[in-house]
């Protein structure tokens, strides 16, 4: 096994430079840069800018080194000194901007993950043992509407039907009074109910897509021969199912650590802007938008090294849940 993890790490090492490449060169892909878009800005205020001030601000955002030079600097400052590098938009280091919204879109997306599981994990269940009957129909009629309406829609219209039925306004996790508020157990009190709404959108259509796995994945184990041979001999139902076809079927969870793990850093972009909720998608939106790029490459290379540490977690569990994993990536 150790062999095996090692391995799995040394290949990683080669794909992390990659994708830090990949990240900013795709960063600088569109035309222009942060510059031009901030002078044209300007101009269009009214304010002239001369080209000493353009050749200052280039000295003074790096922008005037070639591309190999840039990703090298903002490569060793991560590396060496844990420097994300500067937000030109903001004006801040990155890692001031990220860090007060990554808490919350932690907690937002644990929530979720807990929610989609507590629900999709028993329901597939169900829906399994009790194939095809009216329950069974009617899981499955909201899964697919679940899979299919997108996440801000679903947002939109609950926002406005109760905005017109009652007058409330249900955006944000915090009333007015919270908002600019230091933590404190009454802020705390007032986001918990307005946890529930963020949750529960953002869940659903990951709830409904594992119930559709769960449901699969556990009626292949019912319908295998050492399920029959157990039923035969007269091994309780209860206790069969929940010893190994469960087990079994429960492998999809394990897999899909590779995709949490960014998940609960990104979180929903989209619904976070149509339900104002202060996490770390409009921020990523808005530097894309602007070409802020240290804050757009820093974000998107935190999550893709986390999709490959997700990746290698979910490999590393799935090999100590079965051996032929191992041996067969270890040989290869």
């Amino acid at each position: 096994m150790l062999h095996y993890i090692g391995y799995r790490v040394l290949q990683l090492i080669p794909l992390l430079i990659a994708i830090s490449i990949i990240v900013f060169f795709i960063i600088q892909l569109p035309p222009g840069d942060f510059l031009s878009t901030y002078i044209q800005q300007l101009e269009l205020s009214g304010t002239k800018v001369d080209a000493g001030t353009i050749l200052n601000l280039q000295r003074q955002y790096g922008l005037d080194q070639p591309f190999i030079v840039q990703y090298l600097i903002w490569i060793k400052n991560i590396v060496v000194n844990g420097d994300l590098g500067r937000s030109f938009q903001w004006n801040q280091p990155v890692s001031e901007v990220l860090g007060g919204r990554l808490m919350l879109t932690m907690v937002i997306s644990v929530v979720s993950l807990i929610f989609v599981w507590i629900v999709a994990i028993p329901i597939g269940i169900y829906s399994a043992v009790r194939q095809y009957s009216i329950l069974d129909y009617v899981f499955t009629f909201i899964g697919f509407i679940g899979l299919a309406v997108p996440g801000f829609l679903i947002a939109l219209v609950v926002l406005y039907f109760v905005f017109a039925t009652t007058g409330v306004s249900l955006s944000g996790l915090f009333s007015p009074e919270y908002v600019d508020a230091p933590w404190s157990m009454a802020k705390v009190m007032d986001m918990l109910p307005r946890l529930v709404l963020p949750v529960v959108i953002i869940g659903m259509s990951g709830t409904a897509g594992l119930i559709r796995v769960m449901r699969g994945m556990l009626l292949d184990e019912l319908s295998k021969q050492y399920v029959i041979t157990a039923r035969a001999k007269g091994v309780e139902s209860k206790k069969l199912l929940f010893k190994y076809p469960v087990r079994m079927a429960i492998n999809p969870l394990i897999s899909t650590i590779g995709w949490t793990l960014p998940a609960l850093i990104s979180g929903e972009a989209i619904v976070s802007i149509v339900m104002n909720l202060p996490t770390t998608g409009p921020v990523l939106l808005r530097a894309l938008m602007f070409q802020d790029m240290y804050l757009a490459g820093s974000f998107l290379l935190i999550v893709s090294v986390l999709t490959v540490v997700g990746t290698l977690i979910s490999d590393i569990l799935l090999a100590w849940l079965d051996p032929r994993i191992r041996f067969g990536g270890v040989a290869d």
